[in-house]
């Protein structure tokens, strides 16, 4: 079973470039999107970017351009642009085969805080790509969903067909998204599909700014001898998942050709628990060589923040079944490598 998982995305990379096909990428300068636009074009495929640079950053950008080299980077056309501005999608989307949605705006305590930008980019901005993908005739288009639908459901591993009530307006936003695709998919016959991310984390993902994502700023914050803090009681798990398998999701999304996969809703993760207190352990140790001022370096333990989901953990069977998609990274293997980019470029 393990082989044809593997051999599934191995024969998808193959026949990716034996035949190349127009991608567009929002949020291509993100951490995500970056690694979908390196991906794409390592397998000689044409990308369109569009990025308004709003979290997103251009260093990302000049990364993927110097780890591809000259000769695949000729292959990006880049659109400075805004998701919330109907035009600029539809100038984006003209001539593209597959749209990988990834621009958003993240983070639930920001989300609490501006909920009003959140729907206007997420929602609008949504709403104004899936019109644009319908109009140029996209193929299809794959979009980032959130393991934050889930809410208050307590069942675990979490099942696509099982949520509960949004804790956040972020997570209203990303539920909102798969209402959409869902209508747009009765009303116009467009072909989507959502992809709940429980967790990313890797290289170019940023460690700075009150909302950064707890890797990155953990990592930061070690190597900088700052303090740790970790929101509640440190047993809080989540599904974190190395991006390259989020990559990997999003190709064989895009491309899959069974019928029954498509216009359907996928985890994407790894199918295990990390608590925060064990990620705490795993960096410090991985860590502990190169700084050794991490000897004596202990957690400070905060309140617990408003609209986080207590446990996460995914049912990824959903995505083997239909899509192929099999994890290519464990949550070691994501931080060894993770930790590789971020000794870099720290």
């Amino acid at each position: 079973m393990k082989g044809f998982y593997v051999s599934a995305y191995e024969h998808l990379k193959e026949q990716m470039l034996a035949g190349p096909k127009v991608w567009l990428v929002t949020g291509v300068a993100g951490f995500i999107g970056s690694n979908l636009l390196e991906a794409l074009l390592r397998l000689d495929q044409r990308v369109i970017g569009l990025d308004n640079y709003a979290t997103g950053s251009r260093q990302n950008l000049e990364q993927v351009r110097e780890l591809v080299g000259p000769g695949q980077w000729k292959n990006f056309r880049q659109i400075e642009g805004d998701i919330r501005d109907p035009d600029t999608c539809q100038r984006a989307s003209q001539g593209v085969n597959y749209v990988l949605h990834q621009a958003a705006l993240g983070s639930v305590p920001r989300s609490i805080a501006n909920p009003a930008d959140f729907h206007a980019s997420n929602v609008t901005g949504f709403l104004n790509v899936l019109v644009a993908a319908r109009d140029s005739g996209t193929k299809r288009l794959v979009y980032a969903s959130s393991s934050a639908v889930y809410g208050d459901h307590p069942e675990l591993p979490k099942v696509e067909d099982k949520i509960g009530r949004c804790l956040s307006p972020y997570a209203a936003t990303k539920r909102a998204n798969e209402l959409y695709a869902d209508v747009f998919a009765g009303c116009y016959q467009m072909e989507t599909i959502g992809l709940r991310y429980f967790n990313v984390f890797g290289p170019r993902q940023d460690p700075n700014g009150s909302y950064a994502a707890v890797i990155p700023k953990w990592i930061a914050a070690m190597m900088r001898n700052e303090p740790i803090h970790i929101n509640g009681d440190g047993e809080t798990t989540r599904d974190f998942c190395y991006v390259a398998n989020v990559v990997q999701a999003n190709l064989l999304a895009a491309t899959v050709q069974k019928p029954e996969a498509i216009n359907e809703i996928y985890n994407v993760a790894v199918c295990a628990r990390t608590s925060l207190n064990q990620l705490f352990g795993l960096l410090r140790g991985k860590l502990l060589p190169d700084y050794p001022h991490l000897k004596d370096c202990s957690p400070v333990y905060c309140d617990f923040r408003p609209g986080d989901v207590r446990h996460s953990e995914a049912d990824i069977s959903k995505a083997e079944r239909f899509l192929g998609y099999k994890p290519s990274h464990t949550v070691q293997q994501g931080l060894s490598k993770a930790l590789d980019w971020y000794r870099q470029h720290l």
